[in-house]
């Protein structure tokens, strides 16, 4: 079980910054992947960002260049470092944590979500 803890919502103008952070219950060494989901009024949840165990990073087509995962494992802290944002970026976000069994078995874990609000 990984109890995740996030943190760094709020409201931000148009083209300004936020970060978003994200504390594990346990060593996220341990984990295979971690990333961030967002859900906004109406649309379904979509993948933001992910960072797999070594290090490589996927990101959304609409955050590109924006928006850089990162993690540090002496932390077990998760970032979300979120720049230019617009308004389409107003969303609920969500930390994710996944963890693959030896047996095969895919675990996911979510953070309470923290709301971001872009204003134009």
């Amino acid at each position: 079980q990984v109890q995740l803890v996030e943190s760094g919502g709020g409201l931000v103008q148009a083209g300004g910054s936020l970060r978003l952070s994200c504390v594990a219950s346990r060593s996220t060494n341990s984990l295979d992947a971690m990333g961030w989901y967002r859900q906004a009024p109406g649309k379904q949840r979509e993948l933001v960002a992910v960072i797999y165990s070594g290090g490589h990073t996927n990101y959304a087509d609409s955050v590109k260049g924006r928006f850089t995962i990162s993690r540090d494992n002496a932390e077990n802290t998760m970032y979300l470092q979120m720049d230019s944002l617009n308004p389409e970026d107003t969303a609920v976000y969500y930390c994710n944590a996944v963890w693959v069994a030896r047996w095969g078995r895919r675990y996911d874990y979510w953070g309470q979500g923290n709301q971001v609000n872009v204003s134009s």
